[in-house]
Formats: structure tokens, sequence, C-alpha cells
């Protein structure tokens, strides 16, 4: 059986500084037996990872990926070249899920911050979140990649709703699932005195914001901060590993990276090996990288199930029509819409499936509540209907009598006619 991997303050990555305020802390939680978070504190980089794919496969997808963006990184607030770090990794995972030193499907979301002097910069995939505390008020500066965030967007769950919803864990975008994924970026001023916080969504699923918020003003000394976090999340029920990192921010306090040292000859090495199996094998990655995603699209009006990734690699295409659904898209939200246009990704084909439920289910509700309507329309135009009729019943019984007392007038006129011609 698998060590069960504790609580801790620190990796070979984290250093405590005397100008550098910052606290670290991750947990494997109440329920798993292994915990597939890592977390790099470097100054000026700091790195959540939330691994998935299983036991020798979630934590091996994360720790490649924080240790790749540790080596890659800029030492300044350089949103591309963080970006391009991030990439990196991504190309890293894949291969490590190919070569035996993880599994196939493995995959993490990352989380990257620069942070110097009032200057930060974030690099995002996933649903581990950036939030900064400023003046008292929390901001949740990074949009989740998941089938959530999407739903709350469209206005078809609340926040509240999202806590407890059957497939609050599906993730939209991931390392390790897409060859050509690409992170969001996000630069930020930020102010002496604010406080950056990077979490998985251990934290996040198990606090409210509000509760959040709280606890980062409530306790001065970052570690002390990121330790009662953390203990939170698991008094909350702890369902999932839980890493945090606290970081204030000091706008004169300029820290100068501390990179993990590698021989240049071990990276020239790795480089050619990789260029050699990437152009060797990019076909084959492609193809199975496909047919380990998913998405949905507008397909001439209808909800449409396609399973790879959309696009064409030098005019292959990369994905495969499933099935075409009843779904209209003219029925479902405007945003929700617009995004089927493009296309919508998920993890597999199992999570398309439940997202296409989703959306039949919002079409139902919108016609269940056009019923009421109809009927009544039906109902008022029937009784418009016996009122015309009971109107025309007596004018017609009117015209009637008319023509019984007009014949009868002419009935008496015919004697005397005929009288006066005899005379």
């Amino acid at each position: 059986m698998a060590k069960k991997k504790r609580s801790y303050t620190s990796t070979e990555h984290t250093r405590r500084e005397a100008l550098t305020p910052f606290g670290s802390r991750t947990d494997v939680g109440c329920i798993r037996d292994h915990n597939e978070d890592s977390l790099v504190v470097s100054p000026p980089l700091y790195v959540v990872a939330d691994g998935m794919g299983g036991h020798a496969a979630g934590e091996v997808a994360s720790e490649i990926a924080v240790n790749v963006i540790a080596a890659e990184a800029p030492q300044e607030p350089d949103a591309e070249a963080l970006a391009q770090a991030v990439e990196a990794a991504n190309r890293e995972v894949l291969l490590a899920s190919r070569d035996g030193r993880g599994r196939a499907g493995m995959g993490t979301t990352v989380t990257a911050a620069i942070l110097e002097e009032e200057r930060l910069v974030i690099a995002q995939v996933g649903d581990s979140r950036a939030y900064l505390l400023h003046k008292g008020e929390l901001q949740q500066l990074t949009r989740d990649h998941s089938l959530m965030a999407d739903l709350i967007e469209a206005g078809q769950i609340t926040p509240a709703e999202a806590r407890t919803h059957p497939q609050r864990s599906v993730i939209t975008r991931a390392l390790g699932s897409d060859p050509l994924m690409r992170p969001d970026l996000y630069e930020i001023n930020v102010e002496t005195g604010d406080r950056l916080l990077l979490c998985s969504d251990g934290l996040s699923s198990m606090l409210t914001d509000e509760q959040i918020a709280a606890t980062l003003q409530r306790f001065p000394d970052p570690q002390r901060c990121a330790t009662q976090l953390v203990n939170e999340a698991i008094a909350a029920g702890g369902y999932d590993n839980v890493t945090v990192i606290v970081r204030d921010v000091e706008g004169h306090a300029k820290q100068k990276m501390k990179k993990t040292v590698r021989k240049s000859r071990r990276w020239l090495a790795l480089i050619i090996t990789l260029f050699v199996l990437i152009v060797a094998g990019a076909a084959a990655g492609f193809g199975y990288y496909a047919s380990h995603s998913a998405f949905v699209k507008d397909d001439n009006g209808k909800v449409a199930v396609y399973s790879g990734l959309p696009g064409d690699f030098f005019g292959v295409s990369l994905s495969l029509h499933e099935r075409t659904t009843d779904v209209s898209v003219a029925d479902l939200q405007p945003g929700i819409a617009n995004r089927l246009k493009e296309g919508i990704r998920v993890d597999d084909l199992e999570a398309a499936e439940k997202l296409v439920e989703e959306y039949q289910k919002e079409v139902d509700q919108k016609a269940a509540s056009a019923v009421p309507d109809d009927e009544g329309a039906k109902e008022a135009e029937a009784a418009d209907g016996d009122a015309k009729d009971a109107a025309s019943q007596p004018a017609a019984e009117g015209a009637a009598a008319a023509g019984q007392a007009a014949a009868a007038d002419e009935g008496a006129d015919a004697p005397a006619e005929a009288e006066n011609a005899g005379a």
C-alpha cells in the first residue's frame, strides 16, 4: 500500500527569505490515500499544480509540471515567457505518459505566478485558482476551465449549486490532454499591502470566498495563514488534496528567483531527444490524444458530439463526428451558442454526453414554462369562438323571422293584383 503523503510546508524549491514574506502548505486531505498536488515557491515564481489520473499518474504529472516550469520560467514578470514555460511542461507531461514515467491519460492543472515588486503575471490551466486580497476585498483573478464555470457563466446554475453538482469535478482544459494547449495569461498591477493566494480546488471547493477572505485578513503571518486555510478546508470535509501558497506584496522587495540548476549538457541532450521524438511521433501523438478528448459543436443549428480535438494537423482532421443531437443551438443561452460555434472542449465522450444532457434540460425547462401560456391562448380562443357563436344565433333567428314576414306580405299582395287585372 502506498505511503500516505501528509502535509508539508516546504519542497526542494521552497525557501523562506527575510524580504520575501510567503507561506505554503499542502495536505492529502481526509479521503484520498495519496497527494496528487505539487507546488513550487522559488521567488519570484510561485506554482500550484493539481494532478489527475490516479495513483502513480496524477502526482507524476503535477511533479513534472512544476519541475519544468521552475527550470524554464523567466526571472521577471514576462507573461509570454511564462506561457512558454507552461507549454514546455505540457509537452513533457505528454511525453511522460508515453515513455513509461506515468500513465496514459494523466494530466494536471497549473496556476503559475511571477510577482516582482508591484508587477504580477499569471499563466493558468484548469481549475486551480489565483486570488488577490486588495484593501479587504477578495478578487478571483483567474477563470476556471471547468464545466461548472461554463454553466455559471451561462446562467444555468449558481455558484452555490455548483458546489454540490454531480459534475463539479469535470475540467475542460489541463496539461497532458492537448498538444496544442495554451494557458490563459493575466497581467495585473498590484499594490504594497495586497496579498496573493494560489490554491488547488481542494481549498476553493471546501470554503466560500467569504471564509477565505476572512482568514487571509485574520492571520498577518503568511505561513500561519496558509496553515490555517488548509486546516479549515480539512475541517470542512477535506474531500480532496489541499494546496495553498500565500504571498504578501512588498513593492520594494526585489527577489531573485532561485532556479533549479541543471547541467547544460543534460538539457542539450534532452532537447535533441525531444526534437527527434516530436518529429518522429507527431502524427501518432496527435492521433492518440485526439482519441482521448472530445468536444461539442454547432452542426447546422444542432448540438453535435465529436471525439478528438477541434481543427486539423497538416490537413488531417483530429476529430470524429459521433452524433448530432436533437438539441437546437437557437434554444440555448446566447453565450453558449456563441461558444458552440468554435466548439466546447471536454475531457472525454462521457463528459460531452453529460454536457448535452445539461443543454437538453435547459431546453426542456424552457418548453415546460411555455406550455401554460399556449394552453391559455387556446382556451381564450375557444371562449372567443363560443361568444361569437352565441352572438350570431339571435341575429340568424331575426333574419329568418324577417324573411317569413316578407313572404307573407308577398302572398297577400298576389290576389289584389289578380283582381285589378280582371277589372
